[in-house]
């Protein structure tokens, strides 16, 4: 069980390994950034029937459960969407391990009024185990990888840390 890795690992780790690094450390800018804000906003004022925030292990945190099998996740846009996906996919291998079987999962887009369902495949297993491993490469090192010089960069909340 990967009880040290959290599904928010994995979501920094496909958007940038030196904000990963940030987290891992404990180093947090994200309290004042107007984007982070606006998804809490969001996050708080969507689904708000659904029992939500279900914190399992203090490991994965999914949003809410709507229907029986399928837990949410709620994003606010598709701009990082790759992540989120590796990041819901890992709400689902987390929970295969510890016996939960047979469950899926959707990405909740409220602003966009649309869904997208994801499926654990047996290939996304092997990957997933590997980006755990890298992770926590990463955990190890003295100092943050190289910064990556993406097009989200400006709008990240450790932009200061890595450009100024």
């Amino acid at each position: 069980m990967e009880k040290n890795i959290t599904g928010m690992m994995i979501y920094y780790y496909i958007v940038c390994q030196k904000k990963l690094w940030y987290f891992i450390k404990e180093i947090s800018m994200e309290q004042q950034n107007e984007n982070v804000q606006l998804g809490k906003l969001l996050d708080e004022n969507s689904h708000t029937r659904e029992e939500k925030h279900l914190n399992i292990d203090n490991v994965i945190n999914i949003d809410y459960i709507k229907e029986e099998g399928v837990i949410y996740e709620i994003k606010k846009s598709r701009k990082i969407e790759e992540a989120s996906i590796w990041q819901v996919k890992y709400y689902l291998y987390y929970l295969r391990k510890k016996g939960v079987n047979n469950i899926k999962a959707k990405i909740d887009y409220p602003l966009l009024k649309q869904t997208k369902e994801i499926l654990l495949e047996e290939e996304d297993i092997k990957q997933l185990e590997e980006i755990i491993d890298k992770i926590k490469e990463i955990a190890d090192l003295p100092v943050p990888p190289e910064k990556l010089k993406k097009k989200i960069c400006k709008a990240c909340a450790y932009y200061d840390l890595c450009y100024i």
